[in-house]
């Protein structure tokens, strides 16, 4: 008799610049319950643009985090993002097995800007066209320091990084969890952080490809700041809206708009390289989340700059939790804020 191993349950940890967040899910014939879920804001200068400033507050963080969410967690699903990590997409003959692999770490190693033994490389097939006997390969390559820097910090902190993932793989495994995308229409998952706006486009109902955008939330931030005269906590209380009767609205959404200029023309340069790469003319809609799909009036103004229609993403749509149990985090309101996590926590791992 042959024994099949059960999937080992793993939980999700994004790393953030504003934000951990840590999610853990049980799944039960195809369906997933929330188990676990805690959300711990850190100073804005640890992490600035995907380099860790203050390595020791955040390990710190982390831990406090785990301590408080689920001391028994030690297995966790990571994701990177940014300078550190590349994709690529190409399309080249179809071949199977060991010919397969080798062909298409060849082509990595002819792509990747950087020389191959600084990097680690993975490849996930998204198509095979069997009548033209092509197939369309995903490539990503991660710088080895960059890596190694994110999986030393975890084992300090006493836990077991048994996935490292992408932001925009994490972003979209969370999306085909929740919703079933419509092939005639052209999606955009736009993820904005607090450093990294994730971009990821999905033609004919599967994923295509993704660009980071290296700007998020931290310009509106400063300027928040700095228009109010608040304080860090302060600031972050008006973007997370809750000081409306406290801040004049018309003035703020003044200064979001006027803080959003560099994030929106790097969406606009990403919608340009992906429709010329996809053969498109236009989106159908954004799907937007992260932390800046909680700012107030940014969501609108993306939709009124871009002339896109957007929705704000909800990686629980599918997913049975008992609202009693969190009512501390209140997941409804933050779950935008949920998606890499959750993405990485749909993980499975023999």
């Amino acid at each position: 008799m042959i024994l099949k191993k059960k999937p080992k349950i793993v939980a999700g940890l994004d790393v953030g610049a504003n934000s951990i967040k840590l999610l853990k899910m049980e799944e039960k014939g195809g369906s997933y319950t929330l188990s676990a879920l805690g959300v711990k804001e850190v100073s804005i200068d640890t992490m600035v643009e995907e380099e860790i400033k203050d390595r020791d507050a955040l390990i710190f963080h982390i831990q406090s985090l785990v301590d408080q969410v689920d001391p028994k967690i030690k297995d966790v699903a990571i994701s990177i993002a940014g300078h550190g990590v590349i994709t690529d997409r190409i399309t080249m003959d179809k071949k199977t097995g060991i010919e397969a692999e080798q062909a298409i770490l060849f082509e990595a190693e002819q792509r990747s800007p950087f020389d191959v033994e600084d990097v680690t490389l993975d490849y996930h097939i998204i198509k095979i066209d069997e009548e033209a006997n092509k197939m369309d390969v995903l490539l990503v390559a991660a710088r080895n320091e960059y890596l190694k820097t994110y999986l030393d910090l975890i084992n300090e902190c006493g836990l077991n990084p048994v996935v490292v993932d992408t932001d925009a793989f994490a972003i979209f495994n969370a999306y085909g969890l929740n919703y079933q995308p419509d092939p005639s229409k052209i999606i955009t998952l736009l993820n904005i952080g607090f450093d990294t706006t994730n971009m990821i486009f999905i033609k004919d109902g599967i994923y295509h490809s993704t660009r980071d955008v290296s700007s998020g939330g931290r310009a509106i931030f400063e300027a928040i700041m700095k228009e109010f005269r608040l304080n860090q906590e302060l600031a972050l209380k008006v973007i997370k809206g809750e000081m409306q009767s406290s801040i004049d609205q018309d003035m703020l959404k003044a200064t979001v708009i006027g803080a959003s200029d560099e994030l929106i023309s790097g969406i606009e340069i990403g919608f340009s390289y992906f429709k010329s790469s996809a053969k498109v003319e236009d989106i159908d809609y954004l799907v937007m989340s992260g932390g800046g799909a909680l700012i107030p009036y940014l969501s609108e103004f993306v939709q009124s700059k871009l002339n896109i229609p957007v929705e704000l993403a909800n990686p629980l749509r599918n997913i049975d939790y008992d609202p009693e149990i969190f009512k501390e985090v209140q997941p409804e309101k933050i779950a935008p804020l949920l998606v890499v996590a959750v993405g990485l926590a749909s993980r499975k791992v023999v």
